[in-house]
């Protein structure tokens, strides 16, 4: 063990040796791997706080959650001729569902596509998402109120001129006043402020800080429907412990039933589950990891080579000094052990290096990117640390094996 303890110590010496003796050689050699584990750790941190981002953005959500409407929130082998000609998902359809699909927790009739402009005195905020909702989407989508309240039951069914606003729009809307109980214009018609959503912050979806929900059957009011009409959703939370498979299988069948389509004739409506939408996203965060490995693993690879190269050299600086450890008894893996171990430091060196920009980048990226946090994890820190070793390791098993097999008559002549 004491031996050992003693190798480590001279490799590390030598390895400080050849830094200081050959430092442009020695840069520019460690320079790949500091490149190549700066980009895979950075990479790995960044696609690991975007996936905490968008999971902490998710975990209101239940995933189960169905979209039933015209339109596909994914590919689909539907030509766009035929999903023209599909009927827009009315309020008629979404009563149905309520009455005849078991199961359902809480749903509720969206309307798409309302960008509006809200005036207040004198004040007018243009191009505000309005998203007229009936009652039901509070949960769905798990909003929370800071101040006020949310529209009831009754007064979405009634379709009541009310209107609940992001924090964000408050601010900007009223800006030292308190908005309870103010009159706002929308659509053409005056709309009570009733309830102020809690401050979210920037998201990579829409933020409700900047939106606005009123009833839909508000909008109903003045909105033509029918198939041309106004395009909408339903929204549909399946009670917790359904079988989704099954559920989605009846949702689908009663629903073909609804729309008076025969067993021949293909649906005419997308059921939409929100799963797809996090999967296609997990799908995508692979993607971005592999494509990140594989533009990393060239750095990496110059890196290893540089090492390799760096060792070589050592290897034939110090023939001389390999023959006269070998004639005074130094056995061949002693030489081995003492050129990985120089080799090891070597890429550890550089990957440390490279985990420390890091380290220095992700506490610069949270200071100025606001509402999101940049999550360097101590399991990728160890993947650094581990792939810089490894890199260490391959690089210098052939020097190694070269030096530990040199003849000590001729190493010490070759040397001289």
């Amino acid at each position: 063990m004491i031996l050992y303890l003693r190798l480590f110590k001279e490799s590390f010496a030598f390895a400080i040796n050849a830094l200081r003796n050959n430092k442009l050689r020695t840069f520019l050699s460690l320079l790949g791997v500091t490149i190549g584990i700066f980009s895979i750790i950075a990479v790995l941190a960044a696609v690991d706080s975007l996936d905490q981002s968008i999971k902490s953005q998710l975990s209101g959500l239940d995933k189960n959650t169905i979209y039933l409407t015209k339109y596909s929130f994914g590919p689909t082998e539907v030509p766009r001729w035929q999903r023209d000609n599909y009927p827009q998902t009315e309020n008629d359809d979404y009563e149905f569902v309520n009455r005849n699909i078991p199961n359902i927790k809480s749903s509720a009739y969206v309307i798409f596509g309302n960008s509006e402009t809200i005036k207040y005195q004198d004040n007018a905020i243009s191009n505000v998402d309005v998203s007229p909702a009936s009652y039901g989407i509070y949960e769905i989508e798990d909003l929370k109120i800071g101040e006020g309240r949310f529209y009831t039951e009754s007064e979405s069914s009634t379709g009541a001129s009310v209107v609940v606003i992001g924090a964000g729009l408050a601010e900007n809307l009223f800006e030292s006043e308190q908005p309870l109980g103010k009159q706002v214009r929308m659509f053409g018609r005056k709309v009570t402020v009733i309830g102020v959503l809690k401050k979210v912050g920037s998201s990579l979806f829409d933020s409700p800080d900047e939106k606005a929900f009123v009833p839909s059957n508000f909008v109903r009011q003045f909105t033509n429907g029918g198939s041309d009409g106004i395009p909408g959703a339903i929204v549909i939370k399946p009670e917790a412990g359904v079988d989704i498979a099954a559920f989605e299988q009846v949702l689908r069948q009663k629903f073909r039933i609804h729309r008076g389509l025969k067993a021949d004739e293909p649906d005419n409506f997308f059921v939409n589950k929100l799963s797809g939408m996090t999967d296609a996203i997990d799908n995508i965060i692979g993607v971005m990891n592999l494509v990140g490995w594989i533009i990393s693993g060239f750095s990496l690879l110059v890196g290893g080579f540089g090492i390799a190269n760096i060792m070589f050299v050592s290897v034939k600086e110090r023939t001389n000094l390999i023959g006269i450890q070998k004639s005074l008894g130094a056995k061949n893996r002693f030489i081995l052990f003492q050129f990985l171990f120089e080799a090891i430091i070597l890429a550890v060196i550089g990957g440390v290096i490279g985990l420390a920009f890091v380290w220095i980048i992700s506490l610069i990226a949270s200071q100025f990117v606001d509402d999101f946090e940049f999550v360097l994890s101590f399991w990728n820190m160890l993947i650094g640390f581990s792939l810089s070793t490894l890199i260490g390791l391959i690089s210098g098993v052939l020097p190694a094996l070269s030096a530990s097999k040199l003849d000590p008559v001729e190493a010490i002549r070759t040397g001289m």
